[in-house]
């Protein structure tokens, strides 16, 4: 995905167990892969939602003065 091999994953394992000890690692990794779940939905989300009757009023502030006229 990243060009990373095995060596590479291996020695950042090896620096993450360092830095944040084989206990919080895991919990570390869960709340990263929750947030880039989290990230990825909204993402999608926003793609497939078309606007709404006010986002496109927000778009074209000047046209409901011209109907008043």
């Amino acid at each position: 995905m990243f060009g990373l091999g095995v060596p590479e994953l291996a020695v950042i394992a090896v620096i993450g167990i360092v830095f944040f000890g084989p206990t919080k690692l895991p919990k570390l990794g869960k709340a990263v892969g929750e947030t880039i779940h989290e990230i990825r939905n909204g993402v999608n989300d926003s793609v497939e939602t078309p606007p709404s009757e006010t986002e496109k009023n927000e778009n074209q502030p000047f046209k409901a003065l011209e109907k008043g006229k």
